[in-house]
């Protein structure tokens, strides 16, 4: 049965033997990876750059299928748009698991010089290609992806130089897939995080980050807090001592900075003493603007409440998100509006109203969800977070995942702010859920019109087309003046 407990060794050997079944790696040899590890000079120890800021870092989203593109990619990026931290985005065929087809699509880019693959397949790469990636740029490397098995893959990059690897058991199961079983994800990325705890003892500190946007769609700042903190607690369990919780921007100044906010205060709450948690912002993670000019200004209001919230890292967008995969130029180009915009905002002392009374309020409702996952597990956070998707206590909005019920609906108030419209069995108190209803009521009386899908139907599209909430019948108080 399924546990909150620490791998032995001995479990993390066997699966090591089984994994390699999965595709033909040369062998994994821990203890030369250490020594590798321990060569690499402090400006590539990813940990140790994150936690040493004064100022929010700058990371894009970049991966394509050869090592050479790669390298040059990640170079444009720290060069021309100043990141501070860079990333490695999987390819698809990797993150489900088929190597074979990430194979024929790295040897198809190779003999046509096209990018066959929608990002960087580290597995077929292996630790020698991962090594090469890391030597060939300055700044640390993450591991971004978006698989709900991804012990080949940790296994591969951690040896190969990696010292950051996103996602987690819920944030890439929920969000991604239709068929996983959450139990099994649960166990396979146990293994991930006692990767990452094995190196960690070591001296060789493996940042961890689950996923803090989900679906993207409208999450509630509540339920994405939640369950980074479970993804969290469940990676502390396997010694991971460094983890980036993230959170994904909804649109409301005032929200998006008491959910940050609330985001570190929680993560120092609930995480052991033991782990040092950082904080990640990502930038608007639903649909852009097909125009540029208006794509820039919901970059920079992503920006904007960076510099006011300060997180410890922000992903960046490109004005070019409509068309999907930006050019490096748009990309680079996406870090910069961020980066003038953090500092020119950063040193100004804002104060907004509002800020302290959302936190208290998504604080508590996060309290409400953690508690119902402890009493459901008997204190085992992860028999209970599965034994709360399967009842709908948890629940996350958008998801196409079976493990899921997918009845909770958001929308936004008349402030923009994202509120729950219906819950399901979402195991909020009932004096929280009152506040999200009487929001939302607020909000249809100033329309005009019922409470009812029509407001999620009009605030889905809404950023996409100019404005931030979806008004009754074009009424955008200002909004939009094309």
């Amino acid at each position: 049965m399924l546990r909150d407990t620490r791998l032995p060794t001995e479990t993390l050997t066997r699966i090591d033997d089984r994994i390699r079944e999965d595709w033909t790696v040369e062998a994994l040899d821990f203890e030369e990876a250490v020594a590798y590890h321990d060569s690499l000079p402090d400006s590539k120890r990813f940990a140790r750059v994150l936690q040493s800021a004064d100022r929010p870092l700058l990371q894009p989203r970049a991966g394509v299928p050869r090592l050479d593109d790669q390298i040059a990619l990640l170079r444009h990026l720290e060069d021309a748009g100043r990141a501070d931290l860079l990333p490695t985005t999987i390819d698809s065929y990797t993150r489900d698991n088929e190597y074979e087809k990430a194979q024929k699509g790295l040897e198809d880019a190779r003999e046509s010089g096209n990018d066959t693959l929608n990002g960087f397949p580290a597995v077929n790469h292996g630790v020698e290609g991962c090594r090469k990636l890391i030597e060939g740029v300055d700044a640390p490397i993450e591991v971004r992806h978006g698989t709900p098995d991804a012990r080949l893959l940790a296994a591969v990059t951690f040896a190969g130089g990696f010292q950051s690897f996103e996602g987690g058991p819920i944030s890439y199961n929920i969000p991604y897939t239709k068929e996983r079983d959450l139990e099994q994800t649960i166990e396979h990325w146990q293994y991930v995080d006692r990767l990452a705890g094995a190196y960690t003892e070591r001296g060789v500190v493996i940042n961890r980050e689950p996923f803090g946007p989900l679906t993207g769609t409208l999450v509630p700042p509540c339920i994405a807090i939640a369950i980074g903190v479970v993804e969290g607690l469940l990676a502390a369990t396997q010694g991971v001592r460094s983890i980036t919780l993230g959170y994904g921007q909804v649109g409301n100044l005032v929200q998006d900075i008491a959910a940050l906010q609330a985001l570190r205060e929680l993560g120092e709450e609930y995480l052991p003493d033991t782990v040092t948690v950082t904080t990640v912002f990502h930038e608007w993670m639903g649909g852009f603007p097909p125009d540029e000019a208006r794509a820039n200004g919901v970059i920079a209001l992503g920006a904007a409440t960076a510099a006011i919230a300060k997180p410890d890292k922000v992903i960046t967008k490109s004005p070019q998100e409509f068309g999907g995969v930006p050019t490096k130029e748009a990309n680079a180009a996406g870090l910069r509006t961020t980066g003038q915009i953090i500092e020119m905002v950063r040193g100004q002392d804002i104060n907004l109203d509002g800020v302290e009374e959302e936190r208290e309020f998504i604080e508590a409702s996060v309290r409400s969800l953690m508690d119902t996952v402890l009493v459901l597990g008997d204190e085992d956070v992860a028999r209970g977070i599965v034994e709360a998707f399967e009842t709908g206590k948890m629940d996350v909005p958008f998801a196409p995942s079976e493990s899921a019920k997918s009845a909770v609906l958001p929308a936004r108030d008349d402030d923009g702010r994202v509120r729950i419209l219906e819950f399901g069995d979402l195991a909020l108190d009932s004096e929280l859920k009152t506040i999200h209803t009487n929001r939302l009521d607020q909000r249809a009386r100033a329309e005009n019109r019922d409470r009812s899908f029509q407001m999620v139907a009009d605030d889905v599209d809404a950023i996409s087309d100019g404005r931030l909430i979806g008004r009754r019948g074009g009424d955008q108080r200002g909004g939009d003046r094309a």
